[in-house]
C-alpha cells in the first residue's frame, strides 16, 4: 500500500474537521454530541481544536511524496485516540450526535489503513540495521 494515498484522504478528513471547528464549531459539536455549544468557552476551545486538525491537515498534504513512517505513526496514534475518545462519549457518556458512530468507524478505518501501510513499509522506508 502506497503512503501517498492514506497522506491525501488523512488531509482531506482533518482539513474539513479542522474548517468547519473553525467556521460553525457549535454546528460540528452538535452533529458529533447531539449538544449544542453555547457558551464562549467551549466555542473558543472548539476553535482552537480546529486550529489543530487544520495543522494536522496541512501536515499530512505536505507529506504526501515523502517516504517516512513519522507521519503514519503520529496519524495512527491520532486515529485510534479519537476513535476510543469518541466511542466513550457515545457508550459511557450517552452522547448521540448522528455522525458520533460514522465518526468512530471512520477512524477505526483509518487506524488500520495507517497499520497497514506501517506493516508493509508504505514506500521505500529506511531501515537501520544494526551491524
Amino acid at each position: 500500500m502506497s503512503l501517498k494515498p492514506l497522506m491525501i484522504a488523512s488531509s482531506m478528513i482533518e482539513l474539513g474537521a479542522g474548517l468547519g471547528l473553525l467556521c460553525l464549531p457549535s454546528m460540528v459539536v452538535e452533529l458529533l454530541t447531539g449538544v449544542a455549544l453555547a457558551s464562549p468557552e467551549g466555542l473558543t476551545i472548539s476553535r482552537m481544536a480546529g486550529c489543530g486538525l487544520t495543522a494536522l491537515g496541512v501536515s499530512c498534504w505536505m507529506a504526501r511524496n515523502e517516504a517516512g513512517r513519522g507521519p503514519v505513526v503520529s496519524m495512527l496514534f491520532y486515529n485510534v485516540a479519537v476513535a476510543i475518545v469518541l466511542a466513550y462519549a457515545g457508550a459511557v457518556l450517552k452522547l448521540s450526535g448522528w455522525v458520533l458512530w460514522p465518526a468512530v468507524v471512520l477512524h477505526g478505518g483509518m487506524s488500520v489503513w495507517c497499520a497497514v501501510v506501517l506493516m508493509r513499509g508504505g514506500q521505500a522506508l529506511p531501515v537501520d540495521l544494526p551491524r
